[in-house]
């Protein structure tokens, strides 16, 4: 399979496959990157069907980890949207594979752009459920994150305030691109009622996994994931 590193603009991101007119934007997840096993999973597949295949790195994730720019809702939208100027330039006909937080990034970026599909794998559909879900496990207020603007947490993750406040203001209130979604039964970062609410409501082919995690991993939720992608993708 064809490879080839590029930089779109400040991004570093990568062409799987030879030269289509048609192809997906891969936006990955957190702790991830533009080589996480997943995309090169979508890659493979795709590119047999005669897809390219865009994916790239969002802030403080592979390539980007030691520059400054932090990975915050405000700045992982304007890069995809950077992305999908590049891409029209390439291709007309357009699709999206997106993993949890990369999927709720791409809801709100590419929310009036015609897309042909879009695939989700453990999609985050409510990120001001999930922060105040974090604010609440380690005793934020909203009116101390406010004040203090950023709060680091035992996990790693930091509560930013302007964050929050982002998504406050820019509901996942319209999404009209055919949509499929992987979901794993023991997810406990993405709520079941969350994302069965949001299926039911823009009309997605919901599948989920038994025993299936948040971070597909193992050997089996692979395999499920590629039987997914060929039995379930709108190829």
């Amino acid at each position: 399979m064809k490879k080839q590193n590029l930089m779109i603009r400040h991004i570093p991101a990568i062409l799987w496959g030879e030269p289509a007119d048609r192809l997906f934007i891969a936006v990955h997840g957190d702790q991830s990157n533009k080589t996480d096993n997943v995309v090169v999973m979508l890659a493979e597949e795709a590119t047999a069907k005669g897809y390219q295949v865009l994916s790239f790195d969002l802030p403080e994730h592979g390539d980007r980890k030691e520059y400054p720019e932090p990975c915050k809702v405000q700045n992982c939208v304007s890069d995809l949207r950077t992305v999908m100027q590049y891409v029209r330039g390439i291709a007309s006909d357009i699709s999206l594979f997106a993993v949890s937080m990369g999927a709720y990034f791409s809801l709100l970026a590419y929310r009036d752009v015609p897309l042909k599909q879009a695939l989700f794998l453990s999609p985050v559909v409510d990120m001001r459920r999930l922060i105040e879900n974090m604010m609440t496990w380690f005793g934020v207020s909203e009116e101390k994150l406010k004040a203090q603007l950023e709060i680091p947490t035992p996990i790693g993750k930091t509560l930013y305030w302007d964050y929050y406040s982002y998504v406050k203001t820019h509901p996942v209130d319209k999404w009209s691109t055919p949509t499929a979604i992987l979901y794993g039964e023991k997810d406990t970062l993405s709520e079941y009622d969350r994302v069965a609410a949001f299926s039911g409501r823009f009309g997605c082919n919901m599948t989920v996994m038994e025993d299936g995690e948040h971070y597909f991993h193992t050997d089996e939720q692979l395999a499920f994931l590629r039987n997914w992608l060929k039995e379930t993708a709108i190829f």
